[in-house]
């Protein structure tokens, strides 16, 4: 097939020891998964079905790239989560199928532009303009089912500059992985190369020029991003 413009190269994230990469679809993401970030963000976690939101699959940022500080914001703020990476097709999938569709988990950060996000909410206008930036996604290597299982329970943290500002537990999850999957597969048609963040726990805050990131999840991985000195 040609085109009347150059076809721009899908993006892709590797896998652990393999050399073929994990070629991306979309990127969607869940907000206030976990009870105590819901409540450290004003809000009750035991009256609200999951939510969703997306980044584009461009977005991603290897483990171990830097990025630069996105313009026009002045409160970047880190999220570390568990992202599930997708091998099968589905829609309206029953929760007890829903792990069918995975073919790996790695360990992603949402970045969220705060301010531009708490300017959006105040005008009742949508916030995509805060999470769907360039290198909005750092991604470490997916490390497929076949080798890890799917993770139900470990240690989810970040810190920054070596100082720990995030920790939880995966089973603090207020939705599990397949009701995600599931719940999600009811709005949209489930594709092989599509990435979901799964929430982030409590303890989000800002990084600015020159911070290093680095995370983690027990029985998954670790990623380290840091963000460009001006």
């Amino acid at each position: 097939m040609s085109y009347v413009i150059p076809a721009i190269p899908r993006p892709s994230i590797p896998v652990h020891k393999c050399s073929e990469r994990f070629a991306v679809r979309r990127i969607y993401c869940v907000g206030r998964n976990y009870a105590a970030h819901a409540r450290e963000m004003g809000h009750n976690p035991d009256r609200e079905k999951p939510f969703f939101f997306s980044k584009p699959g461009d977005a991603v940022l290897p483990d171990g790239e830097g990025m630069d500080y996105p313009v026009f914001t002045s409160n970047l703020h880190h999220e570390i989560e568990l992202v599930l990476a997708l091998g099968e097709k589905g829609s309206n999938v029953a929760v007890e199928s829903a792990l069918d569709l995975i073919y790996g988990y790695a360990v992603g950060i949402d970045l969220t532009r705060r301010d531009l996000q708490a300017e959006a909410k105040k005008k009742g206008r949508p916030w995509d303009i805060a999470k769907g930036f360039d290198n909005s996604a750092p991604i470490s290597e997916l490390h497929p089912v076949s080798e890890i299982g799917h993770p139900a329970k470990g240690r989810i943290w970040l810190s920054v500059n070596g100082q720990m500002k995030q920790e939880g537990d995966l089973q603090d999850l207020i939705w599990s992985i397949p009701e995600i999957v599931a719940e999600l597969s009811r709005y949209y048609t489930l594709c092989p190369g599509d990435l979901i963040f799964t929430g982030t726990p409590a303890g989000v805050g800002a990084v600015v020029a020159g911070d290093v990131m680095e995370g983690g999840i027990d029985g998954v991985g670790s990623i380290t991003t840091q963000i460009s000195a001006l």
